[in-house]
C-alpha cells in the first residue's frame, strides 16, 4: 500500500516523512519561470538516499521547461494534474497531454508518470467522464491519482488541494477498471482514510490539504505539514494494510475450500441421469469461486 504525502518543500519535512515511512514524497513547482528551488532539490536528494521515492508536480506543462526540471531534479515521478474537463465537467481535448506524456516517456524513460484523473464530489458525478479520460491516458501513464473536481478549482486549470472527498463510487469504479495502479486522493484525512481504503481498495493513498497545519481560523496552511496528522494518516493506512494481508490469506483459503467442494461434487456426479439440482449446486460453487477470485485480484492489483 503506497503512502504519498504532498507539498513537502523543505529537507526538514522530507526527513520527517522518511522517518515515518512515507513511500512517495511530493513537492510542487509553482512557476515555470522560477523552477530552480534549492530546497526542493535537497528534498529529492534526501529521498534518493532512502527507501522513499520523490515526486514533483509542475503547475505548468511547457515541454522545454519540463525537460530542464527533469534533468535538474531527476525525480522518480513527475505528476501532472491539469483539470482535463471544462467548468461544466465536459471532457476537453486530451491530445496535447497524451502527446506530452509520451514524449516525456521517450526522453526520460527512468521517470514514471502519475496522472491525476478528475472525479466530482459525491452526488455530482452522473455522466462525469472519469473513465473516458482514464482510458485515453492509460497507455501514457504509470499511475493514476484520483482528485476532486469542483468546477472552480483553488488553482485555476489544475485539480487538487480542495480538502473535499471525491465521489467514492466513481473512485472505486476507476480502481476496478484500471490496468495501472490507482492512488486514491481527494479529501483524505487521518479520520477517513481507513474507511475509504476499506471500501475502494486502491494501490495507495495520498494526502495534502488535510495533513497540513491549521491557522488560527482552522484553515489549512499550504506548504506546512502537521506531522501529528501525517503520522496518524500513516498509521491508519498501515492498519488497513495489515487487515488487507489478513483478508488475502482468508480469501486464498476460502477459494481453496470451495475448489475442493467443487471437485468432490463433480466426482460424485453419476455417469448418467444428472439431476438439475446437482448442476445448480456446481454452478453456485463456480460462481462463488469466481467472485472470490475477482475480489482477490482487485486487492492484489
Amino acid at each position: 500500500m503506497i503512502i504519498q504525502i504532498y507539498e513537502i518543500q523543505t529537507p526538514e519535512e522530507a526527513n520527517r516523512c522518511i522517518d515515518l515511512g512515507v513511500d512517495h514524497i511530493g513537492s510542487v513547482l509553482l512557476s515555470g519561470q522560477d523552477w530552480k528551488q534549492p530546497n526542493i532539490l535537497e528534498v529529492v536528494k534526501l529521498t534518493r538516499q532512502s527507501r522513499s521515492k520523490s515526486s514533483i508536480i509542475p503547475l505548468f506543462n511547457d515541454f522545454d521547461t519540463l525537460s530542464k526540471i527533469l534533468d535538474y531534479y531527476q525525480p522518480d515521478f513527475i505528476h501532472f494534474c491539469e483539470s482535463l474537463v471544462d467548468e461544466c465537467g465536459k471532457e476537453t481535448n486530451l491530445t496535447q497531454y497524451i502527446e506530452l506524456q509520451h514524449t516525456i516517456k521517450e526522453r526520460f524513460p527512468d521517470v514514471k508518470i502519475i496522472r491525476s484523473v478528475p472525479i466530482p464530489m459525491s452526488g455530482a458525478g452522473r455522466g462525469f467522464p472519469t473513465l473516458s479520460i482514464a482510458e485515453k491516458l492509460e497507455q501514457a501513464s504509470d499511475f493514476f491519482l484520483t482528485d476532486t473536481w469542483l468546477g472552480k478549482e483553488p488553482v485555476e486549470g489544475f485539480i487538487g488541494i480542495t480538502g473535499i472527498l471525491c465521489d467514492q463510487q466513481i473512485a472505486k469504479e476507476l480502481v476496478e477498471w484500471s490496468k495501472i495502479p490507482v492512488i486514491l486522493a481527494g479529501g483524505l484525512s487521518p479520520d477517513n482514510v481507513y474507511e475509504a481504503l476499506e471500501y475502494i481498495v486502491p494501490a495507495g493513498v495520498d494526502s495534502c490539504t488535510l495533513t497540513n497545519a491549521l491557522d488560527n481560523n482552522g484553515i489549512p496552511v499550504r506548504f506546512q505539514k502537521d506531522f501529528e496528522r501525517v503520522e496518524k494518516f500513516v498509521n491508519e493506512t498501515r492498519r488497513i494494510k495489515n487487515m488487507t494481508a489478513e483478508r488475502i490469506k482468508a480469501l486464498e483459503q476460502e477459494i481453496e475450500d470451495l475448489k475442493e467442494q467443487l471437485a468432490d461434487r463433480e466426482l460424485a456426479l453419476p455417469a448418467h441421469s444428472i439431476r438439475p439440482h446437482q448442476i445448480m449446486i456446481i454452478e453456485e460453487l463456480e460462481d462463488k469461486i469466481e467472485a472470490k477470485e475477482n475480489e482477490l485480484k482487485r486487492i492484489l492489483k
